[in-house]
């Protein structure tokens, strides 16, 4: 019976050692999955941060194709508006005769600026030269011109353009 006790006291040392070897391998095992763990959490992390610069970047690029699209449109007006206003340059320096000459072109022709610029672009030189001492005795802000009023006399009398 001391030998059979012995004897089942050794195989139980043996299993215990066993168990023990075991558990170390199961705690090792634990600690590497828990480093994974850790990893994937990290770059998990990581991922989040680079889709918010993404949406980011993404929310900047919207803002800024809005505020060029927005810059594009004011372009547009603007070139709208110089175009308007050199074709009611070009009426108004038609009234005006230079050297001795008929008008630049007859006022009540159409006035496209993009296609008379480059024939009148001479003659509005020569006319600077006629308007700047005109404009300096002036001492005022340069009025807009009206197409409709550029060969009528002021009504209020408060223009202080001189008559030609």
């Amino acid at each position: 019976m001391i030998d059979n006790s012995v004897s089942q006291v050794d195989q139980g040392t043996t299993l215990v050692a066993k168990a023990g070897s075991t558990m170390t391998e199961v705690v090792s095992a634990i600690r590497r999955v828990a480093d994974i763990i850790g990893e994937v959490s990290a770059a998990s992390n990581e991922q989040a941060l680079g889709v918010a610069q993404v949406g980011e970047a993404v929310t900047q690029m919207d803002q800024t194709t809005q505020q060029n699209a927005a810059l594009v449109e004011q372009s547009t007006a603007a070139a709208s508006s110089l175009s308007k206003q050199a074709d009611e340059l070009l009426h108004a320096v038609a009234i005006f005769k230079i050297d001795g000459s008929a008008t630049a072109f007859a006022p009540s022709a159409p006035v496209h600026a993009n296609h008379q610029v480059h024939k009148v672009l001479p003659k509005v030189k020569d006319a600077r030269s006629v308007l700047r001492p005109v404009l300096k005795k002036a001492k005022a802000p340069t009025p807009r011109l009206n197409t409709a009023a550029a060969n009528t006399s002021p009504a209020g009398g408060d223009d202080e353009w001189a008559s030609f």
